[in-house]
């Protein structure tokens, strides 16, 4: 499965083993940078499992858009006087990012909500639904309040093109500015879906605690957000798989409307942008696989040989 991020003026694509960015300097050229992914889910398969998987795939993502963010930001500025690879942060830096980010992120759309609910007079069942309307409000807001920031309209263009380009993909067509430019800007496994789906599946987990105390209502939002994030990472995947299943995509529709305020159509050099960075992670990609393939080959036939 391949998928992205939007970064500063450029498209960050990501492979199951590799990464990279691609970016439009100030001069018009193009600069890239991958990595290779190192993922823990790879040395330890009980990380693969169901719901686990998606809290690992979450924070894996986080911190490879951090990097992804850094880099274009340097590029996009044209600091990097002797034409380097960019900026690459520091393990405390990504730390330091995530930490903040996840702390904004639960202060504003976890604990915040519950907070308001429970100025209101309300009690019950009806506690967590209108909880719930509150959160789904709030970054209903939050998305429209940044979609009117002309850099960040930038920023959803790019989020437009990357889009298109896995939507090509995905289609079989032929990876060209002029044809990737035809496909939608929607796709079901956006990070601005999953959002809006932690935010309805909470609802339902957190209707077994009803209205809790101040201190057990701070806590259940941030205690069980790993499950709930699981449960809609698993959604997503599934309904990226099922794009042809009518009901699924029923109940996918507010997320996929959701992505309106978060992607802008793309001109065909930010699309070029986004096709670079996808070329270059699934040629990497089919290298990778190739290379096993090959060990896998040798080492079957040494053990044909030895028996032999």
């Amino acid at each position: 499965m391949y998928g992205g991020q939007a970064v500063i003026e450029g498209v960050m694509m990501r492979s199951p083993s590799y990464w990279s960015v691609a970016v439009r300097r100030p001069n018009g050229e193009m600069a890239e940078v991958w990595r290779p992914i190192e993922s823990v889910m790879k040395r330890r398969w009980y990380l693969r499992l169901p719901l686990l998987r998606g809290v690992i795939a979450l924070g894996e993502s986080l911190a490879i858009g951090f990097r992804a963010l850094a880099i274009s930001t340097r590029y996009a500025a044209e600091e990097d006087a002797d034409g380097g690879e960019g900026v690459e942060l520091s393990r405390w830096a990504i730390a330091s990012m995530f930490t903040f980010a996840i702390v904004f992120a639960l202060g504003l759309f976890k604990v915040g909500p519950g907070v308001l609910a429970r100025l209101l007079p309300v009690d019950g069942g009806w506690f967590v639904i209108v909880e719930g309307v509150i959160r789904v409000i709030v970054l209903v807001l939050y998305l429209a309040l940044i979609s009117l920031l002309p850099d960040l309209r930038r920023v959803f263009a790019y989020h437009g093109a990357e889009h298109k380009v896995i939507n090509a993909y995905e289609a079989n067509e032929e990876l060209t500015p002029k044809k990737v430019a035809r496909f939608s800007v929607i796709h079901p496994r956006c990070g601005t879906a999953f959002l809006l789906w932690v935010m309805v599946i909470a609802i339902f987990v957190y209707a077994f605690f009803g209205r809790p105390s101040w201190y057990w209502l701070i806590a259940s939002r941030i205690l069980f957000l790993p499950l709930i994030a699981g449960l809609a990472y698993e959604l997503i995947r599934f309904a990226g798989k099922h794009r042809e299943n009518r009901v699924l995509a029923a109940l996918l529709a507010p997320g996929l409307w959701l992505q309106r305020l978060t992607t802008r159509e793309p001109s065909l050099d930010q699309i070029e942008i986004a096709i670079a960075a996808f070329t270059r992670v699934y040629e990497l990609e089919g290298e990778a696989e190739a290379e096993a393939e090959s060990t896998a080959e040798t080492v079957a036939a040494r053990r044909i040989d030895v028996m032999a």
